[in-house]
């Protein structure tokens, strides 16, 4: 098969951070499927776990894909070969840049029948980190219109994360508020549910003039340490702040003190990184994601698509990735 390697220590423009390479065909473990990948989704992950790849040493990049399975081990579940699955995988193994991938039963789910291959390989990853935020570490109900009352601000709301973060919490009937940097930024958001759009800076003023001057929950998608005070400005006492990126140096949560906020983290790698006792809520949640799109009530956040497995298109991939202005997300179509 083929497979797209990575090589730690390059920029990738570098001809050689990408190349192409034949491999075997992985065999299937014991909760395993092997797939045959038809789409991969590009996302934040892939462009960091490049970055920190030691000088020479090389992956498989990809955490997003949609594929038929083509075998399956002795314990993985309902999964029967033909079935069109999708998924965001697992940091340890093997990714998505790939013909064939293996990825653990319990973590995937069956694709939305109303998608395109292109249209469901970009949910996984931001679907279940959203997913896991707002309803497992913020703690709102995930069920429609359950949240009256409440509020949410999200920072970065138009990139692949916020994009879910909003249509779930606008189904559960919480009041959002974004941070978008463009028009065309604050127009998808608006779009995809929120109440409010604002701009970037002085939030704290900006959410005041918008008429919600606190919040009761913020999920902070990006740049946490540029906005650590103005989120302790605007969080409600007791109120909850959740963070996905990773701050370049130490932040002083004493801030948040006063008004007694709990912060938490959101990462969706690790049920799978841990093996943890409830591991297979991965899947779950995909199942219901998968539920609410064919049912209309979600819609896919693809924005830009790249035809062909090949070292060129994920380099081409990586370096939209990188330049950090893209709305909605990226795919590559095999």
């Amino acid at each position: 098969m083929n497979a797209v390697i990575a090589t730690g220590g390059l920029s990738p423009e570098s001809p050689q951070a990408f190349t192409d390479q034949e491999r075997p065909v992985p065999a299937p473990d014991t909760h395993d499927l092997l797939v045959k990948v038809a789409a991969a989704g590009m996302n934040p992950v892939d462009t960091k776990v490049f970055a920190r790849l030691e000088q020479g040493v090389q992956r498989v990049l990809g955490w997003d894909a949609v594929g038929e399975v083509v075998a399956v081990g002795p314990q993985a579940g309902p999964f029967t070969p033909g079935q069109r699955v999708f998924y965001a995988g697992d940091l340890t193994r093997d990714g998505s840049n790939a013909e064939f991938q293996l990825v653990d039963a319990r973590i995937a789910a069956l694709a939305p029948s109303n998608l395109s291959n292109a249209e469901a390989a970009v949910m996984p990853l931001t679907s279940i980190t959203a997913w896991e935020g707002v309803f497992d570490r913020l703690g709102f109900v995930a069920a429609p219109g359950a949240n009256q009352g409440s509020s949410l601000l999200v920072i970065g709301g138009a990139g692949g994360v916020g994009s879910m973060i909003i249509q779930l919490a606008a189904w559960a009937g919480i009041t959002v508020a974004a941070t978008a940097g463009r028009p065309n930024s604050a127009q998808w958001c608006k779009e995809l549910g929120a109440s409010v759009v604002i701009g970037r800076d002085n939030i704290p003023a900006r959410l005041k003039d918008a008429g919600l001057p606190q919040t009761d929950a913020i999920f902070c998608t990006t740049h946490a340490a540029d906005h650590w005070a103005a989120m302790a400005e605007v969080i409600n006492p007791q109120g909850s702040v959740c963070l996905i990126d990773d701050p370049s140096g130490p932040l002083d949560i004493t801030l948040f003190k006063p008004k007694c906020a709990r912060i938490c983290w959101e990462f969706m790698f690790t049920r799978s990184l841990f093996h943890t006792h409830d591991m297979a809520r991965q899947g779950q949640i995909l199942d219901s994601v998968a539920r609410m799109v064919e049912a209309g009530t979600l819609r896919t956040t693809l924005a830009d698509t790249l035809a062909g497995l090949s070292a060129n298109t994920v380099r081409q991939a990586h370096m939209r990735q990188s330049s950090e202005t893209m709305v909605g997300k990226q795919v590559i179509v095999f």
